[in-house]
């Protein structure tokens, strides 16, 4: 990326996008969820436990509610592939990459900007359905975002993407 210093006002555009976006269905899910975090109050059918949830759902349950929005929002984040009609696996790393930045940044905000819990109960004892910390965050925030901005930052290397 160093050889192409135009494409950091892009990288940077990208993950301001995915804040704002994070942001945004943040306090959407606030207003959904109020302080029942992980859809435990919500009318849908939920998975409590199983061993794959414990693999690749960190021990949370699966829920319809949540079914229904990671799926909606994987499509999101790849439906720009559909306005430019193209496929390359660096674009698909920065639709993951993204995607994975914009749910650690939602889930955040969720907690820091709900009233019912703000960063003073940002801790393991007030949040059940997190249940796998490292460094006062859910090991999730720390897989993902490190996962996320690798796959961006793999993104922007080689030969420029353009439509």
């Amino acid at each position: 990326m160093s050889k192409t210093p135009h494409r950091w006002p892009h990288l940077l555009m990208l993950l301001c996008g995915a804040a704002v976006i994070g942001f945004f269905f943040g306090m959407t899910e606030i207003q959904i969820e109020g302080g029942n975090g992980w859809a435990c109050a919500l009318p849908t059918w939920r998975i409590e436990s199983h061993p794959l949830l414990d693999i690749f759902w960190g021990g949370r349950p699966m829920t319809g509610y949540h079914a229904w929005v990671f799926s909606f929002m994987l499509l999101l984040f790849h439906f720009p592939l559909l306005l430019i009609w193209r496929f390359s696996w660096r674009l698909e790393a920065r639709c993951m990459g993204s995607l994975m930045l914009f749910w650690i940044i939602e889930d955040f905000v969720w907690f820091v900007m709900n009233p019912c819990y703000g960063l003073s109960k940002f801790k393991p004892h007030f949040i059940p359905w997190h249940k796998h910390w490292l460094l006062g965050m859910p090991t999730d925030y720390l897989t993902f975002s490190l996962a996320g901005l690798l796959l961006i930052w793999w993104s922007f290397r080689g030969k420029e993407i353009t439509a």
